[in-house]
């Protein structure tokens, strides 16, 4: 662990504080109407450089989601967030819509967002699609350096605590059902947290659980990510990765994954695409050719802001899910009671993945297909997208229409079994149970 890295990074953020005002000023005076070297190539030039050292310099800031309306049945719907559940780590936003009184209820949807480094906000696409046919709710996690040290720590545990208590508080008797949609890294503690609700007979389960592009298996199809992780194990991250938290931050002293890190390590996985990227803001800026510069000023200022995570969350993920692959083997424990995915019988699971994935590779999130072996096939669907990487499994125009509508699709079919089942969902025969290792038999959705 590193005491002292993340003081000196600060310092060097603070030090770097008066070229950035410059080369600001610089931009402003060159980007300037009434300054007539703006109009030349060297004054936009000069103004395009120093806007892209200001930006690579920054800090940047959580995003909001700025959803405030959606469209249903042609109807323009305005959008108000509300936080209507809260914990030290963790608040859960709802996006509440203005209705009409004689609209018929829909589906609650909790998006389940990942605590890898970016903001709940990475996941607007994903909430915005849903809006017009959920009642949506998102996890929005807290940045571990703004958490006081005396709350307390937060693990794999903890996370897996809090998805039980959300399902708990939206469960209430007589609302719609609620369905779960985990992104990525999510996905191994909400099959965890839905697994134990189903062995304590829990009344508050959700109805189905989505996961996508999700490290259930990291055995099956290794990404680079799954190699290294398995390679270094706990103890290298803990050395070279962990650090604490400097004052004046309300989390001082709290050990952390810096956001810093894990956005060099996001970088540094694609750096010629990012180096070409930046080149060509570049050019947009000199060309004048303000929409395209726009978006990528949109894509950077959420892709570059990141927040901490609490050490002892991030090794034990680490060591959990990538190292020693416990919810497949069948040793995973929550509060020390084993993870039992058989226990599943009666929440719907669906598994999407994308054909070009380099973060979860293909299969890794179908494992829990195989690890449900009660689950009925009326419960249950895999959908790959072909031409998706990781991001594209829950953003961009194919998922919006081809895997969105696919999702929507599933909760209907999970509604209609659920409706005509009989009291108490009984598990597939025995025949008919499919073992660990196995593909076979399962409904899979046409890509």
């Amino acid at each position: 662990m590193n005491q002292y890295a993340y003081h000196f990074y600060e310092m060097v953020h603070l030090a770097m504080a008066p070229a950035r005002a410059l080369s600001d000023m610089t931009r402003l005076t060159f980007k300037s109407p009434f300054n007539p070297v703006s109009y030349t190539p060297m004054g936009r030039n000069l103004a395009a450089s120093a806007e892209l050292f200001e930006r690579m310099t920054r800090r940047y800031g959580k995003p909001a989601f700025g959803l405030e309306k959606t469209t249903i049945g042609g109807e323009e719907i305005a959008v108000e967030e509300d936080i209507v559940w809260v914990r030290p780590f963790c608040r859960l936003v709802h996006f509440h819509r203005h209705l009409p009184t004689h609209a018929p209820r829909q589906s609650r949807l909790l998006i389940v967002a990942p605590m890898s480094g970016h903001y709940a906000t990475l996941l607007r696409g994903t909430v915005e699609t849903f809006l017009p046919t959920h009642d949506v709710y998102i996890t929005d996690w807290v940045d571990a350096r703004l958490v006081p040290l005396a709350v307390g720590r937060f693990d794999l545990d903890d996370y897996i605590d809090y998805i039980i208590e959300i399902c708990d508080f939206l469960n209430v008797p007589g609302a719609p059902p609620v369905h779960v949609l985990a992104v990525c890294q999510p996905s191994v503690p909400v099959m965890a947290a839905v697994a134990q609700m189903e062995a304590q007979n829990s009344p508050h389960t959700p109805a189905s659980m989505t996961l996508m592009g999700g490290p259930i298996d990291t055995r099956r199809s290794p990404t680079a990510v799954n190699k290294l992780a398995e390679k270094r194990g706990p103890d290298w991250f803990r050395r070279n990765c962990i650090h604490v938290a400097p004052f004046p931050y309300p989390g001082a002293g709290r050990e952390v994954y810096p956001g810093f890190l894990q956005l060099s390590g996001f970088m540094a996985m694609n750096f010629d695409r990012h180096v070409s990227a930046h080149l060509d803001m570049f050019n947009h800026l000199v060309k004048g050719d303000g929409d395209s510069a726009e978006k990528h000023r949109d894509f950077y200022d959420e892709y570059l802001a990141v927040m901490d995570l609490t050490a002892e969350f991030y090794l034990q993920t680490i060591d959990t899910v990538f190292v020693h692959h416990d919810l497949p083997r069948g040793t995973m424990k929550h509060r020390s009671e084993l993870v039992d995915p058989g226990a599943i019988r009666h929440v719907g699971l669906m598994t999407v993945e994308g054909e070009k994935d380099d973060i979860s590779g293909v299969g890794q999130t179908e494992a829990a297909q195989d690890l449900c072996v009660n689950l009925p096939d009326g419960l249950r669907m895999h959908h790959l997208q072909k031409d998706v990487g990781h991001y594209g499994v829950f953003n961009g125009s194919r998922f919006r229409k081809e895997i969105a509508p696919r999702i929507c699709s599933f909760h209907a079919q999970v509604e209609a079994f659920g409706a005509h089942a009989p009291e108490g969902v009984s598990p597939a025969p025995a025949s008919r149970r499919r073992p660990a290792t196995g593909r076979e038999g399962r409904a899979k959705s046409p890509a």
